[in-house]
């Protein structure tokens, strides 16, 4: 049973909003996701909160500037996803434009698995390097750490995730959810982490007088790598995050984007000027993750160092055939899922645990977000990692955190889970074959303890219902300049249609003509192409629908019932 609830809308945020000169549609959005005053929409690069107060970034820039005079190589261990990626690409054109000898190594998923592993150190050992940098990785990495240290590389972590018990003993660690760190928005991507790095390190090079004789790097040329990152990594888009895409939209709007994220927009067939955050989220960032999930990240992070623009349309072009083939392995595994599922009730579990032997490893933490968000409940789904071992990717619903679920598992079975890592809303492990029945019993006892069945009723919160001077071209156009994301997400809106007409296009999706008060509206519903009957009631968001350059309103349909 699905709930339609409109979001509630604080009366005196609403008054301050629309006295500060808001239009009424606006204020009543922006009210209704916990904005109570207009100083907290202000997205200027001068509102960013200082990085003063991020544990270690005095500490790391000193260190940094110290590996630039020795003329230190330093050598960055990237993670796999579009954060990993967009956070690597930061680190080494920011760590070169400030002299530093800087390179590059991403994991291959498939023969290293997540982080700085006592694999990977070994890996890098061949090539030298004096100082190991983590970015979007570390913060659990004591054993690889460990092993640096034996060998005689220093380890600095920029990470963003939630520490376990025991930190490694890195030479610095800047991560936001570490203990003792005062730094106010708790959500950086592993990007935004390095970026800030990068803001401490100009500060402290300032002071020893580096841009005397030379101009200073402009930092600012990275917000459209930080933007896709932080969009791409689902990250809660508080006022700190929101600055730093809006001013990397601006950025790419503004056709100043790097060639990398141009030629990815070029494959998709989205215009630069027009590029909105969802653009980042569902269409640029799933093709530079396609390299990670299918291939090699290295793929993706050269795109985004490559300043040649026939060199980047390649590889785009590249990522794109990725991340097709990742859409039909994904069909393919969603269906098997499914079929597994025909002899098993979802709604009789709090919690779904899934292996195939046929499924790709890349590709689990999408089918884990498609079942999830399909019965709406927290969702693991495995694939075979060789040696007799599974990995995990998990999605969870709100109510259950599922790395503190994860972790209180491990407690209870401590040989149970190898190792684990992530998020509330998602989540890795990796189990042993023969624990996987174990494992989902775990599993589902701690989702019943900690999920009601309240929790498991599916709810769609909506702005409620336009007024129709409100559902026009200029209002879609409005709303695509905002900053939408998790934490602070897009508007979507509830009403009662006539169905006048409606017709399959593209095989799978239908194009309806609706009616709302006497007035014809054009919807689009994806991924559905039975009829619809000629009364519904739908949630939708307003969007822009263009053909032969000219633009229309047009709905997309959500939900319908």
């Amino acid at each position: 049973m699905t709930q339609i609830t409109p979001r509630e809308i604080p009366a005196t945020a609403l008054h301050h909003l629309l006295d500060n000169g808001y239009t009424p549609g606006l204020a009543k959005i922006f009210a209704a996701r916990g904005i109570t005053d207009s100083q907290q929409l202000e997205t200027s690069f001068a509102h960013l909160l200082p990085f003063d107060k991020l544990k270690n970034a005095h500490a790391m820039a000193r260190l940094l500037a110290d590996a630039i005079a020795a003329r230190n190589k330093v050598l960055v261990i990237a993670d796999y996803d579009a954060d990993g990626a967009t956070a690597c690409a930061v680190a080494v054109r920011g760590l070169r434009a400030f002299g530093a000898r800087v390179d590059f190594i991403v994991p291959n998923r498939f023969e290293y698995g997540y982080g700085l592993t006592p694999e990977i150190v070994h890996l890098a050992a061949e090539s030298s390097p004096d100082i190991l940098l983590t970015v979007d990785n570390g913060i659990a990495s004591v054993d690889g750490v460990a092993e640096a240290n034996s060998l005689g590389m220093q380890v600095f972590v920029t990470d963003h995730h939630l520490p376990g018990d025991t930190l490694p003993d890195a030479a610095c660690i800047v991560n936001p959810n570490q203990p003792g760190c005062e730094f106010a928005s708790k959500h950086l991507a592993g990007v935004g982490v390095m970026f800030y790095v990068l803001l401490a390190l100009r500060a402290e090079l300032r002071t020893r007088g580096a841009f005397l004789n030379l101009p200073e790097p402009k930092l600012a040329e990275l917000l459209d790598l930080v933007a896709l990152g932080t969009v791409a990594d689902v990250v809660r888009l508080d006022q700190n995050n929101r600055i730093l895409v809006q001013q990397g939209l601006q950025r790419i709007r503004a056709g100043r984007a790097c060639a990398g994220i141009n030629a990815l927009l070029q494959v998709s067939k989205k215009i630069p000027a027009r590029v909105t955050s969802l653009d980042l989220g569902f269409t640029v960032g799933p093709r530079l993750n396609a390299a990670g999930r299918l291939d090699d990240m290295s793929l993706g992070i050269n795109c985004l160092l490559t300043d040649d623009e026939a060199d980047a349309l390649q590889i785009a072009a590249k990522l794109d055939a990725l991340n097709r083939e990742r859409r039909s392995i994904e069909t393919d595994m969603q269906d098997s899922a499914l079929a597994v599922l025909e002899s098993v009730n979802p709604s009789d579990g709090y919690s779904l645990a899934l292996f195939d032997e046929s499924w790709h490893q890349g590709v689990i933490g999408i089918l884990a977000s498609r079942l999830k968000d399909k019965f709406h409940r927290p969702v693991i789904a495995f694939a075979q990692a060789g040696n007799g071992e599974l990995k995990g990717s998990g999605r969870s619903i709100a109510g259950l955190h599922l790395r503190d679920a994860l972790d209180l598992i491990s407690k209870r079975h401590p040989a149970m889970i190898k190792k684990f890592g992530g998020h509330a809303m998602a989540a890795g492990l990796s189990i042993a074959e023969a624990d996987l029945a174990g494992f989902v019993a775990a599993f589902e006892r701690v989702a019943r303890e900690l999920l009601s069945i309240a929790d498991l009723a599916r709810r769609i919160e909506t702005d409620g219902a336009l007024e129709p001077d409100e559902m026009t071209l200029d209002a879609a156009r409005m709303l695509d300049e905002q900053v939408w994301g998790q934490g602070f997400p897009a508007p979507q809106f509830n009403e009662d249609f006539r169905v006048q007409n409606q017709r399959v296009v593209g095989e799978k999706h239908l194009k309806l003509r609706l009616m709302m008060n006497g007035k014809p509206i054009e919807a689009i519903l994806f991924g559905h192409n039975e009829p619809l009957p000629e009364q519904i009631h739908a949630v939708y968001s307003l969007s822009i629908n263009e053909y032969n350059d000219n633009q229309s309103l047009q709905l997309i349909i959500r939900h319908w019932e």
